[in-house]
C-alpha cells in the first residue's frame, strides 16, 4: 500500500480547507506572480496577491541566495521536491523555519505550495554554524601559515611566538562557537573594555598586507565581551583589506601613498571603523550584512564576515550603520541601542 502523503492528482482540495499556509502562483506570465493565498497564508504573511514570487521570497527569506533560488523554483513549479528555509513573517523579529512543499490541489493553474512550520528537519542553522566556524578560523589560520613559512626561512623565534598566539586565538574561537551553539545567552560583557587595545590585538591576527591601522586616543570605554569584540574588529579589518584594497586604488604595489589605512575612532558615545578604500556602493549597503552575500567573484570570502559583525553588534545591543568615510571608503558606526520606551 502506498503510504505517501502526497495529494493524488485527481483530488481537488480547496486551499482554504488546509490549516497551514498555502500560496498559489501563476507561472504562465512573464514574471511568476502570486495569485492567491488561503486564510492561513494571509494570517501569517498578509495579502500578497499580485506580488512577484521572487520579490515575495526576497522580502521574507532569512537565508542564503541559494535557498532563495530553491524557494522560487518551488513556487514557480520548476521543482517537484520540497525545500526548507527560514522566513520572517511581517511583525516578527525572529525568522521561522518553513518547509515549502509543492502540492497538486487541482488540475488547473495556479501552482500551489504548502508552507509547513519545520522543526528538526530545518538544518539551516546547523549548516550556517559550520560556515561561521570555517570563516572565523580563517583569520588566525592565514596568519599562522604566513609565520610558519617565515619561521622555516629565517628561524627567527618571533615567528614561533606569533604561531603560538594564532593557535591560542583559534582555540578561543572554537570554544566561543561551541558556547554559541548552546545558546545566545553566552555573551559575557565586562565594563570598561579598552576598544583601542582590542583593535590592536585584532589587527595582529589578520593578514593586513600593506595596510596600516590608526587608532585615535579618545575612544570611549564600553561594556563588551572582549573576545566577541575582537572578532568584530577582525572581520571588519579583513573586509577593508579584501574589498577596499583593490587594483582600482593603484596599479603599482610600490606606491606606498596608495596603501590602505583603516581607522578606529570615536563617534559620539560609540565608535567607528573606517577605511580610505574604494567604498561600498549605496545600492549594496543593505545587502552586505546578508549571510552568503559577496561583492565579487574572487573566492577570497565566504560572505559571512559582515553577517557575524552584525550578530555581535546585536548581541551587545549596539546599532550598526554603514556609510561613506571622509576619504570615500567604507565607514561602520556602532552606538549603544536606545532603550525601548514601551
Amino acid at each position: 500500500m502506498d503510504e505517501s502523503t502526497d495529494v493524488p492528482e485527481s483530488t481537488s482540495i480547496p486551499p482554504d480547507a488546509l490549516p497551514v499556509p498555502v500560496v498559489g502562483v501563476d507561472d504562465q506570465a512573464a514574471e511568476a506572480t502570486i495569485t492567491t493565498g488561503n486564510d492561513a497564508f494571509e494570517a501569517t504573511f498578509g495579502d500578497a496577491v499580485g506580488t512577484p514570487a521572487t520579490a515575495w521570497v526576497a522580502n521574507h527569506v532569512a537565508s542564503t541566495a541559494a535557498d532563495t533560488e530553491a524557494a522560487v523554483a518551488v513556487l514557480r513549479g520548476d521543482r517537484d521536491t520540497s525545500t526548507t528555509l527560514r522566513l520572517t513573517p511581517p511583525g516578527d523579529t525572529e525568522p521561522t523555519c518553513y518547509r515549502l512543499q509543492p502540492i497538486e490541489v487541482s488540475a488547473d493553474r495556479p501552482v500551489y505550495t504548502l508552507l509547513t512550520p519545520a522543526d528538526s528537519s530545518c538544518t539551516v542553522k546547523v549548516d550556517r554554524l559550520a560556515s561561521v566556524i570555517s570563516h572565523d578560523l580563517r583569520n588566525p589560520l592565514d596568519v599562522a601559515d604566513a609565520h610558519l613559512q617565515a619561521a622555516r626561512e629565517t628561524g627567527n623565534p618571533e615567528h614561533f611566538e606569533q604561531l603560538a598566539a594564532a593557535h591560542d586565538r583559534m582555540e578561543r574561537i572554537i570554544q566561543d562557537v561551541l558556547t554559541l551553539a548552546r545558546g545566545e545567552d553566552a555573551l559575557a560583557p565586562v565594563a570598561g573594555v579598552d576598544l583601542g587595545a582590542v583593535a590592536v590585538d585584532a589587527w595582529a591576527t589578520v593578514d593586513t598586507e600593506t595596510a596600516s591601522l590608526s587608532v585615535v586616543d579618545d575612544l570611549p570605554t564600553l561594556a563588551a565581551d572582549r573576545d566577541r569584540l575582537q572578532r568584530l574588529f577582525e572581520n571588519l579589518f579583513r573586509n577593508s583589506v579584501e574589498h577596499g584594497s583593490t587594483t582600482t586604488r593603484s596599479q603599482s604595489s610600490d606606491d606606498t601613498n596608495d596603501a590602505l589605512t583603516v581607522t578606529v575612532g570615536r563617534d559620539g558615545d560609540g565608535f567607528f571603523v573606517a577605511d580610505d578604500g574604494v567604498g561600498i556602493p549605496v545600492a549594496d549597503r543593505q545587502q552586505v550584512f546578508d549571510s552568503g552575500y559577496v561583492r565579487d567573484d574572487s573566492g577570497r570570502t565566504t560572505g559571512l564576515g559582515l553577517t557575524i559583525v552584525e550578530e555581535i553588534a546585536d548581541a551587545h545591543e549596539w546599532e550598526i550603520s554603514l556609510t561613506e568615510s571622509d576619504a570615500g571608503g567604507a565607514r561602520f558606526e556602532f552606538h549603544p541601542r536606545e532603550p525601548s520606551t514601551t
